[in-house]
């Protein structure tokens, strides 16, 4: 018998990694770093209306649904700071791609609240997408529309177009493949896209603890090779500088980026979710401390740049404007459900076109 003694491989360290966070105001307010190049009290003050105005719709769409006038709706109470920090990032000429809750962007993109309230207008309008597609087999996955981000990207590397994409998804979608295979393909192509995780805590009723055993959700960025990184989610600066930041690299041919955005849903998933069977007040209570409107409105006071006056005088203004929109919203004429097979294909496929003419029967 040949006796053999155990061998020991040699090993070397390959590689290491860093999750860089930034924040510069904390949850008093206070500045924790001095603000990037180009901010100044204008700019914060112009971020801070941008996230009352989305505050602000969202209380008016709740009320209409509370009332019967729009369907079920998804709240953005908490996380304004990632999406108006997101959309007011973007140049003109990129293209937001948004998931469901990214009212904030959307009005910063440009949209009317009364477009946004048509989109949510639901069953209580009578003809309406919702209605129409309930008894239609149909299916829009958690974290789908990041493929059509990094497909849009891979079209403006094509074109040789200095524009890029950005993909707003939230902490659950990146358990989905979708997510993972699109920031793969984003990596090996090195493509003008940026994926901001809107990191909440919750996927509806998952905490995070039960998503995922990483770390963070930024490190997923890691095992594709491209950038990653964590901002408070609820420092709008934060936010818009990161982005504004990746959207810089991507359009110079530098490639993809990973941004989580830590923040908290301050309310419940949407208007059919009770979040009071899964999470307990004083949890809810402890992060309404950090929320992203008082801070900014602490920060800009202390500096001498808002008064109460102010305060007031922005929010008459804009529950005015919500006002005169909802008024355009109930008095817009319900559009007719068959026009959902009209606007996405030149020419519609044939299982579209067999899901059309059973609508029409």
């Amino acid at each position: 018998m040949i006796e053999t003694k155990p061998t020991t491989a040699a090993q070397k360290e390959t590689a290491r990694f860093t999750i860089e966070y930034s924040q510069y105001l904390d949850k008093a307010g206070k500045l924790v770093a001095a603000l990037p190049a180009g901010y100044d009290a204008q700019t914060v003050a112009a971020l801070y209306k941008a996230i009352l105005r989305t505050r602000v719709f969202d209380e008016k769409a709740l009320a209409l649904q509370r009332t019967g006038r729009i369907g079920t709706y998804a709240s953005s109470l908490g996380m304004e700071a990632i999406f108006v920090g997101a959309a007011s990032a973007l140049a003109p000429d990129d293209v937001l791609v948004p998931s469901f809750r990214e009212h904030g962007s959307f009005l910063v993109r440009g949209a009317r609240p009364s477009e946004i309230l048509l989109y949510w207008g639901g069953d209580e309008r009578g003809n309406s997408y919702a209605k129409a597609a309930r008894d239609l087999p149909y299916s829009v996955p958690v974290g789908s529309h990041s493929a059509h981000a990094t497909g849009i990207a891979l079209a403006f590397k094509l074109r040789k177009q200095p524009r890029a994409s950005l993909a707003i998804f939230g902490d659950g979608a990146t358990s989905k493949g979708d997510v993972y295979e699109s920031m793969n393909f984003a990596g090996v192509w090195k493509l003008p896209v940026v994926f901001v995780i809107n990191n909440n805590g919750w996927a509806i009723s998952v905490p995070l603890q039960k998503q995922t055993a990483a770390e963070t959700l930024a490190q997923k960025g890691i095992g594709v090779g491209i950038h990653c990184e964590q901002v408070d989610g609820n420092d709008v600066i934060a936010v818009q500088s990161a982005c504004k930041a990746a959207l810089d690299r991507a359009r110079n041919g530098e490639g993809p980026s990973v941004i989580e955005a830590i923040t908290y849903r301050l309310t419940d998933h949407t208007t059919s979710d009770d979040a009071s069977r899964y999470r307990s007040d004083d949890e809810v209570k402890a992060h309404w401390e950090a929320e992203p409107a008082r801070r900014l409105e602490s920060y800009l006071t202390s500096i001498g740049k808002w008064t109460k006056e102010d305060q007031e005088h922005l929010l008459a203004q804009l529950k005015a404007e919500m006002d005169a929109e909802t008024d355009v919203y109930l008095k817009t004429p319900a559009q007719d459900p068959v026009t959902m097979f009209d606007y996405t294909y030149a020419k519609l496929p044939v299982e579209l076109a067999r899901q059309k003419e059973q609508f029409l029967k």
